[in-house]
């Protein structure tokens, strides 16, 4: 076998660079399954899945979508969520929040009516949803100014405000008591206390700046943070110590994490693939795989279950051109085309 292994590449480089890129598609781990049509109109963000509920929710527009996992078919939709962005499902409570990011506050709602159950007013900017079931709370991130909701995931009353000092974005958890969260702005990675709310550590992920996705190996202490400029940063959860830098792809905004294959991906909406970057060790990662999705396809959700993961975008027209007021702008979406992808073996 090490023969074999150590002749591999050797034949990869005797192909032309076509032939390597089918050949690297063809082992890569995963690979574009079904494509679930959604339709409508308006941006998207996160995507969550509920394995109790079989459910994935899509924040899409001015509400969030439903899909049932076993028939890959939309049974519904929470509507009036403007600029939907995070999704949190609390097990055991029958209920859902969702941040609307244009109105500075949350969604709670039913899971199995999808009915709006009222709004609860939230930090600036609501952006990530996010249930600790540690301290059996939600917490609704501000990604302008760190001053996070924090709401009882029982009653959905605000119980606090999490100071975290910048503009947050995907959070983890350890399940036992603290959450790391990505501060885009400060390139950093950060983590506080559930309960108590304090600031615990905070990690500089330089030469990685914009971080948003965030994954946990919560066996190995740790974080993988997506980064703008096309890094992946593996930082020790315990020191601050940066265990690797590698490069992805462009525009992430979603990065999960396998325990069982030691796969870490990074969904990349800039170019329309996925890194696939493999835990060899706690401190060895290496990139094996370049997976094609689609242009827009940035954030990710994993199914715990099946393992399979799922992705979204939409088909996309020409980019208006930048103003004051929006100084980035991304490119316009072709109404009716917006779509779920579903990624697995």
């Amino acid at each position: 076998m090490k023969n074999l292994l150590l002749a591999a590449p050797l034949a990869l480089a005797l192909l032309g660079p076509a032939a390597v890129a089918q050949a690297q598609t063809a082992a890569a781990p995963y690979r574009v399954l079904r494509t679930i049509p959604i339709g409508g109109e308006g941006g998207w963000d996160f995507l969550v899945v509920d394995p109790a509920g079989e459910r994935l929710y899509v924040a899409h527009g001015t509400q969030t979508e439903v899909i049932d996992l076993k028939t890959k078919r939309l049974v519904g939709a929470v509507l009036n969520t403007p600029g939907a962005h995070g999704i949190a499902i609390v097990p055991g409570t029958n209920r859902g929040y969702v941040s609307c990011g244009r109105n500075n506050n949350c969604v709670e709602f039913d899971l199995k009516t999808l009915k709006n159950l009222g709004t609860i007013p939230t930090g600036p900017k609501p952006d990530a949803m996010f249930y600790d079931a540690f301290s059996k709370r939600v917490f609704a991130f501000s990604n302008d100014g760190g001053q996070s909701t924090v709401l009882d995931a029982t009653t959905g009353k605000p119980v606090g405000t999490a100071a975290l000092g910048g503009d947050v974005e995907v959070p983890a958890t350890d399940g036992k008591g603290h959450i790391f969260v990505n501060l885009e702005d400060k390139s950093e990675v950060i983590e506080f206390d559930a309960k108590t709310l304090a600031v615990l550590r905070r990690h500089a992920l330089a030469p990685g700046a914009e971080p948003t996705g965030l994954a946990f190996d919560a066996k190995n202490n740790r974080l993988f943070s997506g980064c703008a400029n096309e890094k992946l940063v593996v930082t020790d959860s315990k020191t601050g110590r940066q265990v690797a830098v590698l490069p992805i792809g462009k525009g992430v905004d979603g990065v999960a994490f396998d325990p069982t294959t030691g796969n870490v991906v990074t969904t990349n909406g800039g170019d329309g693939t996925l890194t696939v970057i493999h835990q060899d060790t706690p401190e060895k990662y290496t990139v094996i795989a370049t997976v094609p999705t689609a242009q827009g396809a940035r954030t990710v959700a994993e199914d715990p279950t099946t393992h399979h993961l799922y992705t979204c975008t939409a088909d996309l027209g020409p980019t208006p051109p930048a103003t004051a007021a929006n100084p980035k702008p991304r490119p316009s979406i072709v109404p009716g085309t917006f779509r779920v992808l579903e990624l697995g073996k």
